[in-house]
């Protein structure tokens, strides 16, 4: 299995390449952009940055962090069509419990009415969301996901100045 470089997503089937990048869906390819960008950025302003995420306050419940990259997984199916993703959420410890205590509930609720998805993908999102309650990311340092997060965030601040700029002129 392999992961979308853009979103995070695994790829169980199909997904797209471009030069040694995967993508799940075109939208994920459209901002391939942005991938390229964050590559140039230097290493020592990405730590600095993600630094200051680590230590800063939720962007959910404005409380105190650590703060780092949580992910919750969810399923839910109707008779012939299941769906299933995982959600990346860059909150405090508590939030991200929050989020995969919720995930877990309503995958046990609505991802088992599908055939034959339904019935087997539940199980896996399940498990992922009980593996990540305990599981967290280490609060004394920043994880690589979180660093992912930061370099994307500031390569699209980056593109947009430009074109800003290029619009301007």
């Amino acid at each position: 299995m392999h992961k979308c470089d853009q979103c995070g997503a695994t790829i169980l089937f199909g997904g797209m390449r471009q030069s040694s990048y995967r993508f799940c869906k075109q939208q994920c390819r459209d901002k391939a952009v942005f991938l390229i960008a964050a590559t140039e950025l230097p290493e020592t302003f990405i730590a600095e940055k993600t630094r200051e995420l680590h230590d800063g306050v939720c962007p959910r419940c404005h409380g105190r962090g650590p703060i780092d990259v949580h992910t919750s997984h969810s399923v839910w199916s109707a008779i012939v069509m299941t769906s299933w993703r995982s959600t990346r959420d860059v909150c405090c410890q508590s939030c991200g419990t929050t989020a995969k205590l919720r995930a877990l509930a309503a995958s046990a609720l609505f991802g088992w009415w599908g055939f034959p998805w339904g019935l087997l993908i539940t199980p896996v999102q399940i498990l992922r969301n009980i593996y990540g309650l305990f599981v967290a990311p280490d609060p004394a340092v920043p994880s690589a996901s979180l660093s992912d997060v930061v370099r994307r965030q500031l390569a699209e601040q980056l593109i947009a100045e430009n074109s800003d700029r290029a619009a301007a002129a």
